[in-house]
């Protein structure tokens, strides 16, 4: 290695290096196997992860550098200019097949019986590393296995100390739940507590694993890896749009893996879009259609379903129609409802089921900075979301701006726990929000920060006060150069607005005040998915409804004339259309149950019962280049009435969010999932005379509900902290509530 510069002509920032006689430029700093698997030469490792901190303690990528009297540690040797390094001499190799002989001593021989087996990274190595027999005559030490909770599997004698999902829990979940306890070859990997992981990010350490000491306790044992077939899918609990593979085995959905994307999820997913596919195989499926008859129901051929429906819409067309749509629908079947209102001549068409107040700007907009350069912003401006259980892996990309020096700040009705500092805060009641983000007290914390972002979560625009927080944020984004990113309330929203499925008369809410005398309920669970539970339970009783649904639960057959069998997501071709405004596709990976249809082919059918235009097309093709953005003139909505008492606060439940989550038996038993609950300020607690952990009667307007109390500092006076998915809680989601001892 010479002083000179090998390649005068290569940036300043970059070196040459030379690596089994391949001439590469590297950039200063990196490490040998960094540029190694930039240029596609392998070099074996298990403690090594491009998105993980160095750690070094494997070994098994020891390469022979020029120069060097002992092999080095290719994942921590940072390159230098004329390096000559050569991953596969006798020394590189038998130092590689030593570390391999090394790790194998320990490690059970029970390959056969593993459920790691046939993707597992110390499998794969060992048969080119390893030898054909053991040296290693002594006893195999055992590791006790732990209970991580009901996600990850534990099995921790193959556990051969890589530390990649301690760094994980460390840097990138930011909880530090799992570390190493003892020393030596007494060294064990666990969470010293004996408590389950918490994270919401946990699933991801089963990744991370290159071994099989930790695993999906909700596949093991299933299924082998190459008996499944991968489809590309995407995550439909949360407006990221997370990519990911779902993987079946004759079309039974068996578990969901991540797909690399680094302007969405990187590699990463969290446990809500991992574990959700439970819900699938629910009791309540929809697999029949079925026809009311009296206070039951009873099956029917789809032709008969079919004509009953189109009756109903003929029956109730033009204004006295009002049509409900989840914002989690496709773009495809947002497309066709729009076609359908249009044909049957009504403007009540509506996906912002979950929200209140629907004054001034509500519809969902795209982010007006790219997901991926928040974790490059300078300053993170927070309003009024759980960011952490609302959108998992967007909360990831604060963390990873916070750990590069981003400054923080928060303005919320509840001080929640997140995974990083934060700089300033404004625990404030919802209808204070609006009044903080105006304020001088915010805006001198901030300051002139550069690169700044204001996130806009559910807190604010499901709430009664949505549209002041929204004019609020506007101003204070304008203000200080900041992009705008408010959170769509749906995995589709965004897409649903560009495909006009808004109103162009009457709003979700105006539609259920003003009752109508039938309405089409499309991927809806009525009893949870309202914002207005009660209001909607009354609109809905009093009419005839259509309901194309996922699931026959106990609220869909309480309101429904008709209830149309449709497919979830993972069992559909479809395009969902996140955050940022892009579209992405999934295909199907699981079959449809019973006699249950893709969405966009029942509404085509429904459509040409009907005779209406644009439902001509018998394939997805050609109804998706007959797509176009449609444009509605929305008119501001009516804000909502807000009675006295103490105000509500109400946040998605991170595992209540929608049907499919709430039907998976792992996510429910998750520690996340603390069931229905008030949460009240202790000075309100006292007045009141309610204690931690007491019952209380919670009511308002809507209804009344007995409830456990947690009594917490962390909201802020005068406000009911209220997590919303519950049955218990339903009725509660509409406005101020009384709370009174039980």
């Amino acid at each position: 290695m010479s002083a000179q510069p090998v390649n005068p002509n290569l940036p300043p920032d970059h070196v040459t290096v030379f690596i089994d006689g391949v001439e590469m430029a590297a950039p200063k700093g990196s490490m040998i196997i960094q540029a190694a698997d930039k240029a596609g030469i392998p070099i074996p490792r298990f403690c090594y992860h491009d998105k993980l901190a160095i750690a070094a303690n494997c070994r098994m990528c020891l390469v022979e550098v020029e120069k060097m009297p002992k092999p080095a540690p290719a994942c921590a040797t940072p390159v230098m200019d004329g390096m000559k390094v050569v991953t596969r001499s006798d020394k590189a190799l038998k130092s590689q097949r030593n570390v391999m002989e090394f790790l194998l001593i320990n490690h059970p021989l029970d390959c056969p019986i593993c459920d790691q087996g046939g993707e597992c990274e110390l499998q794969d190595l060992s048969l080119g590393y390893g030898r054909s027999v053991s040296r290693f005559v002594e006893r195999k030490r055992v590791v006790p296995d732990e209970d991580l909770g009901p996600l990850v599997a534990t099995e921790m004698t193959r556990c051969i100390q890589c530390t990649r999902c301690v760094r994980f829990t460390a840097e990138i979940a930011g909880t530090y739940e799992l570390g190493g306890m003892s020393r030596g070859e007494n060294l064990q990997i666990g969470t010293y507590d004996g408590k389950p992981l918490t994270t919401e990010l946990s699933g991801n350490v089963i990744d991370v694993c290159p071994v099989g000491a930790l695993t999906n306790k909700v596949f093991r044992f299933r299924a082998r890896p190459w008996e499944l077939v991968a489809r590309e899918s995407l995550g439909y609990h949360d407006a990221l749009g997370s990519n990911l593979f779902l993987h079946a085995r004759r079309g039974e959905v068996l578990r969901a893996v991540p797909r690399d994307n680094e302007t969405v999820n990187e590699c990463w997913l969290s446990d809500r879009d991992r574990y959700s596919h439970q819900g699938l195989g629910a009791d309540d499926r929809a697999v029949q259609p079925l026809i009311r008859e009296g206070d039951d129901f009873r099956a029917a051929s789809w032709d008969e379903a079919l004509a009953r429906a189109a009756q109903i819409l003929r029956d109730n067309a033009a204004d006295d129609l009002g049509m409900l749509v989840h914002p989690s629908t496709s773009n495809e079947e947002g497309a066709l409802l729009a076609r359908m209102a249009e044909g049957l001549g009504t403007g009540n068409l509506d996906h912002r089921i979950g929200q209140r107040d629907l004054s001034g700007d509500a519809v969902a907009a795209p982010f007006a900075m790219p997901v991926a350069d928040i974790a490059n912003a300078g300053t993170i401006v927070i309003v009024g979301s759980n960011l952490r259980h609302e959108v998992p892996l967007l909360h990831h990309r604060v963390r990873q701006a916070w750990r590069k020096g981003a400054r923080v700040h928060v303005v919320n009705p509840v001080d929640f726990d997140f995974t990083f500092d934060v700089a300033s805060k404004a625990i404030v009641a919802p209808s204070r929000i609006a009044a903080a983000l105006g304020g001088t007290d915010l805006a001198a914390a901030v300051g002139e920060g550069e690169r700044m972002v204001v996130i806009v979560g559910a807190l604010a625009e499901a709430g009664a006060h949505a549209g002041a927080i929204r004019s609020a944020a506007e101003r204070f984004a304008s203000a200080h150069g900041a992009a705008l990113c408010r959170i769509p309330q749906g995995a589709n929203a965004l897409g649903l607005s560009r495909h006009g499925v808004l109103p162009a008369s009457r709003d979700a809410q105006a539609m259920l005040r003003d009752t109508r005398s039938a309405y089409v309920l499309y991927g809806i669970e009525p009893g949870l998915d309202f914002a207005d539970q009660a209001l909607a339970l009354k609109a809905l009783k009093g009419a005839q409804v259509v309901a194309f649904s996922q699931f026959a639960c106990a609220s869909t057959r309480a309101v429904a004339d008709v209830i149309l069998p449709i497919g979830a997501l993972p069992e559909i071709e479809a395009t969902l259309t996140n955050l940022e405004g892009i579209d992405q596709r999934a295909v199907p990976a699981g079959r449809l149950p019973g006699e249950a249809r893709a969405g966009w082919r029942v509404l085509r059918a429904l459509g040409g019962e009907l005779g209406l235009d644009g439902f001509e097309f018998i394939d997805i093709a050609p109804l998706g280049a007959s797509m176009q953005p449609r444009h509605v003139a929305v008119q501001s909505g009516q804000a909502p009435q807000v009675d006295g008492g103490l105000e509500l606060a109400v946040a998605p439940a991170i595992y209540r969010s929608d049907a499919m989550v709430r039907r998976a038996p792992a996510l429910q038993a998750h520690p996340l999932t603390l069931g229905p609950r008030i949460v009240v300020h202790p000075a309100d607690a006292g007045a009141l005379g309610v204690g931690d952990g007491a019952m209380a009667r919670v009511s308002n307007h809507a209804g009344t509900a007995t409830l456990q109390v947690t009594v917490s500092d962390q909201v802020a006076a005068g406000t009911v902290f209220v997590e919303s998915g519950y049955g218990a809680t339903a009725a509660l989601t509409a406005g101020n509530v009384q709370v009174v001892p039980a």
